[in-house]
């Protein structure tokens, strides 16, 4: 069994980091307090936490053949995904798939932050790529 304990993140798909962090943190208010690259996953990451404890996440490709690139040349600048903070990722990995979730990740992965993190499919998720993290200093 596992448990969900809230929103993490939206992650945010963009095409200039610059801009977005100018509009997330100059404009909108919620500043930036943390930019990271993710090589394995060929990304950059900023994050920008919310009064009530998530955030929004912006990421940007750093390769033609990146995700957040190919997403974007896709369907364009946008929400790229919802993440749902979990107790044990592990447990919640076994218990998706035990009910049949189509999963991306079937393992866990390291994300930004050193989070684990793992997606479930959105063809299993009426088209909502979810994400389901696990932070080992909450």
């Amino acid at each position: 069994m596992f448990k969900i304990l809230g929103v993490d993140h939206i992650g945010i798909a963009v095409q200039d980091l610059e801009e977005g962090k100018k509009l997330w943190s100059d404009i909108i208010g919620i500043p930036c307090t943390n930019q990271e690259t993710v090589a394995e996953q060929k990304v950059t990451t900023t994050f920008h936490p919310t009064p009530n404890g998530s955030e929004i996440e912006l990421l940007i490709g750093t390769a033609p053949d990146s995700p957040i690139t190919k997403y974007i040349e896709k369907k364009g600048e946008g929400i790229q995904h919802v993440a749902l903070r979990v107790d044990n990722i592990e447990n919640a990995i076994a218990d998706l798939m035990a009910k049949g979730v189509r999963m991306i990740d079937e393992k866990p992965r390291i994300g930004a932050g050193g989070a684990k993190i793992a997606f479930l499919h959105p063809k299993a998720t009426k088209g909502v790529l979810l994400e389901i993290c696990e932070h080992p200093d909450r």
